[in-house]
C-alpha cells in the first residue's frame, strides 16, 4: 500500500471515493453536500491543506482531507477519512492518519481535531483507541420542535379549537382519526355536532402545542377542500386566529404579534385580521371584526385573552375554544375519539 498527495488530476478518482463515503455515511440531509460543493472543498485542501490518497495494487482504497486553518490554525481538523470496505482492518486508516500526523507536525501543530457522527460507531471506536477524546458535541434541532419546546417553557396554559365549515361530521371524524396520531401522542379528540354550519374539533395534544393545532387545521382544510378556522389562546396571554381555505392561509391574526420576539414591520401588519376576507369566508361583519380583533405590543394593553377569544368567536359565528379539550369532553353530543 502506498499513500500519496492528491492533485486536481485525481478529480474523478476522488469523486468515486467521496460518493461511496457519502452514501455509506448517510446522516441528516442538511449535513450532506452535493459533489459540486465537496469538490470545491477538496480543491482547497489540495491547494492549501492536506489531501492524501491511499492505493493498493494501483487501486485507490481511501483518502484523507485536513483543514490546516481550522481553529485559527492552532489545531488542524481531519475533515474526511474514508477507507473502502475491502481495504479495512488492514491498517489503511491508521496509515493515512500517520501521514496526516507527520504533515501537521511539520507545520508546527501539536494537536489534531476531528468531528465524527454519533451513529458512526466503528469510526468512533477507532479514534478513541488512537487517543482522541471528546471535548464538545455538535447538536441540531428541527425548528418546529425547537419552537414547541420554547413555547412549552413559557408560563400559562395554551388551548384552542378548530372549526370546519361543514354540516357533515363523518369526513371530519375520518380525517381526525387518521391525522392526529401522526402529530404525536394525544390523549384524545372531541368533535362537536354541527352548529351554524360549523363543526368544532378539540384535541388534547393540540391544546398543549399550538403549532400542532395549526398543522391539524391545515390538514383538515386541505383534505376536505374547504374553509377551516383556528382559534387559540397561547399561554393565557395571546389570541391567535388562522383561517385556511383549501389548505392555504387566507388570513391570520395575533393579538400580540411580537409576543414571541421582534418581527419585521411587514410581518406585524400581516398578523392583523382582514375584515374583508373574514366577511367573505365566514360571514362576519367587518365593523365588528375591526372592533374586536385588536392588536397591541403587550397583553396588558388588551382584554384578558379568554375574554378576547370568546368575543372573536362570537363575531365569527363559532362556539370558540371554550376551556379547550378538557371542557369539550363534557359537551352534549360530542364525539370522543381515544387515540390509544
Amino acid at each position: 500500500m502506498t499513500i500519496r498527495a492528491a492533485t486536481e488530476a485525481d478529480r474523478e478518482l476522488l469523486r468515486e471515493l467521496w460518493a461511496a463515503f457519502d452514501e455509506e455515511l448517510g446522516g441528516p440531509a442538511f449535513l450532506r453536500e452535493p459533489w459540486k460543493e465537496a469538490w470545491l472543498d477538496i480543491q482547497r485542501h489540495v491547494a492549501e491543506g492536506i489531501a492524501l490518497i491511499a492505493e493498493a495494487d494501483g487501486r485507490p482504497v481511501g483518502f484523507a482531507l485536513v483543514d490546516v486553518s481550522a481553529n485559527g490554525g492552532r489545531a488542524p481538523e481531519l475533515t474526511d477519512l474514508y477507507v473502502t470496505p475491502e481495504a479495512r482492518r488492514q491498517g489503511t486508516a491508521q496509515a493515512l492518519i500517520r501521514h496526516v500526523l507527520t504533515e501537521v507536525r511539520a507545520r508546527g501543530s501539536t494537536v489534531l481535531t476531528l468531528e465524527v457522527m454519533t451513529e458512526n460507531s466503528g469510526a468512533r471506536a477507532l479514534y478513541e483507541r488512537l487517543g482522541f477524546r471528546e471535548h464538545s458535541r455538535y447538536l441540531s434541532a428541527d425548528l418546529d420542535v425547537l419552537e414547541g419546546a420554547l413555547d412549552a417553557a413559557l408560563p400559562g396554559r395554551s388551548y384552542g379549537s378548530i372549526h370546519v365549515q361543514t354540516d357533515d361530521v363523518s369526513p371530519v371524524e375520518r380525517a381526525v382519526r387518521q391525522f392526529v396520531p401522526r402529530l404525536g401522542r394525544s390523549e384524545g379528540s372531541a368533535i362537536g355536532p354541527a352548529r351554524n354550519g360549523w363543526i368544532t374539533v378539540h384535541d388534547e395534544l393540540c391544546d398543549r402545542e399550538p403549532r400542532l393545532l395549526r398543522r391539524l387545521a391545515r390538514e383538515l382544510s386541505e383534505r376536505l377542500g374547504g374553509i377551516v378556522l383556528v382559534l387559540g389562546v397561547e399561554h393565557e396571554q395571546v389570541v391567535r386566529m388562522i383561517l385556511f381555505d383549501r389548505g392555504g392561509v387566507a388570513d391570520e391574526y395575533a393579538s400580540v404579534p411580537e409576543f414571541h420576539g421582534p418581527l419585521p414591520p411587514g410581518d406585524v401588519v400581516a398578523l392583523r385580521a382582514n375584515p374583508t376576507v373574514l366577511a367573505r369566508l365566514t360571514g362576519a361583519e367587518p365593523v365588528r371584526v375591526r372592533a374586536v380583533a385588536r392588536s397591541a405590543r403587550s397583553p396588558a394593553e388588551l382584554p384578558p385573552a379568554a375574554e378576547l377569544v370568546r368575543d372573536l368567536a362570537g363575531v365569527l359565528g363559532v362556539s370558540g375554544p371554550g376551556a379547550g379539550y378538557s371542557g369539550a369532553e363534557a359537551q352534549p353530543g360530542a364525539l370522543l375519539i381515544r387515540h390509544g
